[in-house]
């Protein structure tokens, strides 16, 4: 009896050991081909985290194209995007695909994501995709609130970064300082051109 015990027990840990090692080595070889494809960050499906270069190297062009489109400089999108979204990691990039932290409005007819936050249980605007937040990010800019920021040149982050804050995108009062110093640390205002 305590034979078949111990046996039953040593074959389950041969098979959960074996199954572990065995997803390992099939997520080792995932990340090995897509560094061989040349492609950068984590599947997200997979629990892995997006880096600051990541989500840079991934949305840099909606950024580009939301500065074109609308007036916004990329380097005040791209430095927002990542705050807001935690490069693409916080839940509620994840799971509405949210990446600046907008709320629901009175006039938002879209999707809603109810997600705990500083004030308490608040609904947030769910996107079908990255690109929509995007999108409605450079929308939301041109309420009347923000109607002065684009009297300011695209170059001029820390203008845009001060201006925010002013116009009460956020409420940390370091707001402006935490935006200019991930720009200056990544470079980002090389997208303003």
């Amino acid at each position: 009896m305590r034979f078949g015990i111990i046996l039953v027990f040593a074959v389950l840990f041969s098979v959960l050991f074996t199954s572990c090692h065995t997803h390992r080595k099939a997520l080792r070889r995932a990340e090995k081909e897509r560094e061989a494809r040349g492609e950068k960050g984590g599947d997200k499906r997979n629990g892995d985290k997006y880096t600051t270069a990541d989500y840079i190297n991934m949305y840099h062009k909606a950024a580009v194209k939301q500065m074109k489109n609308h007036g916004i400089p990329a380097s005040i999108t791209l430095a927002q995007g990542i705050l807001e979204s935690a490069n693409g990691n916080s839940e509620l990039a994840r799971n509405a695909n949210n990446h600046f932290g907008i709320k629901c409005t009175k006039d938002w007819k879209g999707k809603t994501y109810y997600h705990y936050a500083s004030e308490g249980n608040s609904c947030f605007r769910r996107y079908p995709n990255v690109e929509a937040s995007y999108e409605d990010h450079a929308a939301f800019l041109h309420y009347k609130r923000y109607e002065f920021l684009y009297e300011l040149k695209t170059k001029d982050y820390k203008g845009w970064a001060k201006g925010l804050k002013k116009a009460g995108y956020a409420t940390n009062p370091k707001y402006p300082e935490l935006l200019i110093n991930l720009i200056e640390k990544y470079d980002l205002h090389k997208f303003d051109k």
